[in-house]
């Protein structure tokens, strides 16, 4: 008998402590509750107009030969030529960069029972010119078609430093968010508390055309249009009554 009370005290005693949940009043789970300020949050927009000072174009030359060799160097000569017009342009070496350059064999004979063939080679070479000069832009494409490019790709339009006009749309962007919480909170009879946190959205700019009246003097007429830059962020505010 007294070697089994020995063996229960001992296993007794090495079982862990068990804690007991502390018991929480309803009282002292509503002061707990009291404490934690009630928050909003919003998110405010704004874009700013802004017009563009550079432009983008994406253009080159597309050929056809009997032979690859022959669909290149007819290419190559015409791109050559277009080259040296875009530089007495004024388009610097930075600016002009080659961005596709491909030779394809033109394939024939697929509607047919017989055996596709080739039927001469196609080559392209596609180059991304930047001009920083807008009121030379129309002179810039006319000169290149004139010497030989005859595919034309994009044009894009932008601001060389768009920091400027983000911080602009960022700083309105705020204000529409703070605005946007305080007409909401005081409608529901109570006030405006503390920033708690900001994130900022993304921000992207959008060409609206804008025309001109001295754009049609140009050998290609253009319009620049004007650069939407957009800001986005998301505000959490406290709550106070």
């Amino acid at each position: 008998m007294r070697m089994i009370q020995t063996l229960l005290l001992t296993t007794a005693m090495a079982l862990p402590a068990l804690t007991l949940p502390a018991f929480v009043s309803p009282a002292k789970a509503e002061v707990a509750a009291a404490t934690v300020p009630a928050m909003i949050t919003v998110t405010g927009e704004a874009s700013v107009e802004a017009r563009p000072d550079v432009a983008t174009l994406s253009l080159g030359v597309t050929t056809q030969g009997t032979t690859a060799a022959e669909a290149m160097a007819s290419n190559s000569a015409q791109l050559a030529a277009v080259l040296t017009r875009l530089r007495a342009a004024g388009i610097a070496e930075r600016d002009l960069q080659t961005s596709n350059l491909s030779l394809n064999p033109n394939w024939v004979g697929y509607d047919s029972n017989s055996t596709p063939t080739i039927s001469g080679y196609t080559a392209n070479n596609m180059l991304t010119v930047r001009v920083r000069a807008l009121d030379t832009l129309g002179g810039v494409l006319d000169a290149a078609i004139t010497d030989g490019a005859n595919t034309l790709n994009g044009l894009t339009f932008e601001l060389s430093e768009p920091r400027p006009k983000m911080d602009e749309a960022r700083v309105a962007a705020v204000a529409d968010a703070m605005a946007r919480a305080r007409l909401l909170v005081e409608a529901a009879g109570a006030k405006l508390g503390a920033v708690v946190s900001i994130t900022e959205g993304g921000g992207f700019m959008n060409p609206t055309p804008m025309f001109r009246k001295d754009e049609a003097s140009a050998p290609v007429p253009v319009a620049a249009g004007e650069i939407g830059v957009t800001s986005s962020v998301t505000m959490v505010f406290q709550i106070t009554d």
